[in-house]
């Protein structure tokens, strides 16, 4: 089996539950503290040892690639002006572990269109798919990293999942696991309380084998038109096997406004620079809600 060393990062999205501030500047890069959303995705995939970055994006989002570009001009001013830890802050924005590569996806057909959209890229690799909106935090290890680890002694399939409160299953994608090693045996989409097969979300991080993309190759669209990745995994379960991985971190659903405002809440709150005043602020303000 070859080492994993490849993720698809879907960023061709609309951004719509944010608009007006996503009319013209992509969702993934709104900032979570001081720095975009997409960054901290790369940087955890940087951290879990992947080497090609793989951006499945649309004309509308050369932010995203012009985010991780060198910007001659912008250092060659700053290091005119002396201002080294600013350089030295621009040029830590791409890991110098990785390559950003870019592929189109010319129609919104899906998240699993746009993982197939990557696939003269991937090969007849393993891969990672992280969701750029879903950011997930561990103060040791992140979120990839661990399930690298789970990858590498399984050489299967692996999806991260979160145990959610039960009367909120309907609002997400759930595993249906059997035995300690939670193996998958299926997948719902959104069930009813009485319905649902587990608590465990299926959230933003997956680990597939190269089967992954032959299998796409031949699903029909689904829900909404669209080609599903739900539906591409459940046929996937046919030729192998898959586990699922409980993280024990936090998870910040990004694509949600309720989501994104506890995230950068939480982020100030461990940022080194800017926690202690911020917790200052924080605390005789929120005791005056009460």
């Amino acid at each position: 089996m070859k080492p994993l060393r490849k993720v698809v990062l879907p960023v061709a999205g609309l951004g719509s539950r944010f608009l007006p501030a996503t009319k013209a500047i992509p969702k993934e890069m709104l900032p979570v503290v001081d720095k975009p959303l997409i960054q901290y995705i790369v940087e955890e995939a940087a951290e879990a040892g992947i080497t090609d970055i793989i951006l499945v994006t649309h004309s509308d989002k050369s932010a995203i690639e012009n985010h991780f570009d060198k910007r001659f001009e912008l250092e060659s001013e700053l290091i005119r002006r002396g201002k080294t830890d600013l350089l030295q802050l621009k040029r830590s924005t791409t890991p110098s572990t990785v390559r950003i590569i870019s592929v189109r996806q010319p129609q919104a057909l899906g998240l699993g269109h746009a993982v197939l959209c990557a696939e003269p890229v991937i090969g007849d690799e393993p891969f990672a798919v992280m969701l750029p909106d879903v950011l997930m935090y561990h103060p040791q290890r992140n979120c990839l990293t661990q399930m690298v680890e789970v990858y590498n002694r399984t050489h299967t399939s692996i999806i991260a999942l979160e145990e959610v409160n039960p009367e909120d299953v309907k609002k997400y994608g759930i595993a249906d696991v059997k035995g300690n090693d939670l193996r998958i045996a299926g997948m719902v989409e959104k069930p009813e309380v009485d319905q649902a097969p587990s608590n465990l979300s299926i959230v933003g991080r997956y680990i597939f084998t190269p089967r992954i993309m032959e299998i796409l190759r031949e699903t029909q669209p689904g829900s909404g038109g669209e080609i599903q990745l739900t539906d591409a995994m459940q046929a996937l379960l046919e030729y192998e096997v898959m586990f699922g991985f409980l993280f024990d971190g936090i998870s910040y659903d990004c694509g949600d406004k309720q989501g994104f405002l506890q995230a950068t809440v939480e982020f100030a709150l461990r940022d080194k620079h800017l926690s202690d005043d911020f917790r200052r602020w924080l605390k005789p303000f929120a005791a005056a809600l009460d």
